[in-house]
């Protein structure tokens, strides 16, 4: 396993609700216009985390997988939208290493590994200042300190 950079972030989640509580975390610190990349095979947690995500954002739409719809969008009551898109620019892209090329400069790239039916790895990795800060704020709201 190599050694993270002092920016980057690792956890192991010990269930699916864990996955959840965490990406609630993270989506009740994002801003319009975030972009937050889920890469890993299938099974090992992206939609999982993108229904904490779209929850912490404030969505009260069911999420399901993009996979096999292409685009998936959750509205906040009052009308903004979160997409969640499996290769395409958009807040939250799976397999965005299909699309790397066409991703912006900077975001938030997720690695989800299935470590065993219970525990996932998931490692966060911030690219540009925007998501440092970012990774920063979800490490207090998750983790405090």
């Amino acid at each position: 396993m190599p050694i993270l950079d002092p920016f980057s972030l690792e956890f192991f989640s010990k269930s699916g609700e864990q996955t959840r509580r965490l990406g609630t975390r993270l989506g009740s610190a994002l801003l319009v216009g975030d972009v937050i990349c889920l890469a890993g095979d299938l099974g090992s947690g992206k939609t999982t985390f993108t229904q904490g995500i779209a929850k912490g954002w404030g969505s009260l739409d069911v999420v399901t997988s993009p996979t096999f719809v292409i685009v998936n969008q959750y509205k906040k009551p009052e009308g903004t939208i979160l997409h969640h898109m499996d290769a395409s620019g958009a807040l939250v892209i799976e397999w965005p290493d299909r699309i790397k090329a066409a991703l912006p400069e900077e975001y938030l790239w997720i690695d989800l590994t299935w470590v065993d039916e219970f525990q996932r790895r998931m490692v966060f990795t911030p690219v540009g200042d925007h998501y440092r800060s970012l990774l920063t704020a979800f490490r207090q709201k998750a983790f405090g300190g």
